[in-house]
């Protein structure tokens, strides 16, 4: 455990140094229409969602706080109404850093009962921990009914982080996953905050139960989906448990496991493995999350 807890360490540290380090003037917004009312923003972060109509803008997730204008920009383009809600799907600063300036914006900022606590200690980096809280927060589902629908949020268990949300539009038939969908790469589980590898696959199956095939799916990372998309992922997922099982039951370390490639080598040749979290740094994460 003590490897992992230094190899995430390093991670986020490295990851902090590279959003610190990075030019947010040359981030561009780009708007994906999903139905009539609801869009995808893509800029440097998570993947923000849109719901636009007569009641007000519900936006998800907001990236980091420099790019905020431009987000802003992107939303007007859509519409002049005014932001009225924000939903943080977890804690980390790629999709929570601008929440004090859309709380300066009038954003009603929502999310689970532990980003509050999470964003309060300090843990996001890139949020002032006196502004930009969630004032409403919930420990289970809750649901909000804006722009001629209900929108379902549902909390999702120790998956990513301990603090997932996962949104579905119920007209609009769009599913905004947050973290637990990383689509055509590996995850991050951030084993320091709460998620872990059963969890995580078993909010991918919650994700999978509230959709159909016609379904738009929002990854917190990635082109938008679909259905079967997902159900590709959740495979690479059960497939990379079980080998990593098989190899603990053997005995392995966790160095042999990070290093053996037979165990990843089906999903690193589809490209999985070029993201944030490349081939050794997945093959870890299951070993250190399956050991105990």
């Amino acid at each position: 455990m003590k490897t992992i807890i230094r190899l995430f360490t390093a991670i986020i540290f490295i990851f902090a140094l590279q959003i610190k380090a990075q030019n947010f003037d040359d981030v561009n917004i780009e708007t994906i229409k999903l139905s009539d009312h609801i869009y995808m923003l893509v800029g440097t972060g998570g993947n923000i969602g849109i719901s636009v109509g007569d009641d007000g803008v519900f936006v998800i997730d907001d990236q980091f706080a420099p790019i905020t204008p431009k987000i802003e920009a992107a939303i007007k383009a859509l519409t002049d109404k005014k932001i009225k809600f924000l939903v943080n799907t977890h804690h980390h600063g790629d999709h929570t850093g601008g929440n004090a300036n859309m709380e300066k914006l009038g954003a009603n900022i929502i999310a689970h009962d532990n980003v509050r606590l999470r964003l309060e200690k300090g843990n996001n980096e890139s949020t002032n921990t006196k502004e930009g809280l969630p004032i409403i927060t919930f420990n289970d589902k809750m649901s909000v009914y804006i722009n001629g629908e209900k929108v379902a949020l549902f909390h999702v268990n120790d998956a990513h982080t301990d603090g997932d949300t996962m949104l579905y539009f119920t007209e609009g038939n769009v599913l905004h996953t947050g973290d637990v969908y990383f689509n055509g790469r590996y995850p991050f589980i951030d084993l320091n905050s709460g998620g872990t590898i059963n969890g995580y696959i078993e909010a991918v199956k919650q994700g999978l139960n509230a959709i159909n095939d016609d379904t738009k799916i929002i990854p917190g990372h990635g082109d938008v989906s679909n259905k079967s998309e997902y159900n590709m992922y959740l495979t690479m997922l059960e497939t990379l448990k079980a080998n990593v099982l098989a190899a603990i039951e053997k005995g392995k370390t966790e160095d042999e496991v990070a290093t053996d490639d037979s165990i990843t080598k089906i999903y690193d040749d589809l490209g999985y493995g070029q993201g944030f979290i490349n081939s050794e740094k997945i093959r870890r994460t299951f070993y250190n999350g399956l050991k105990n």
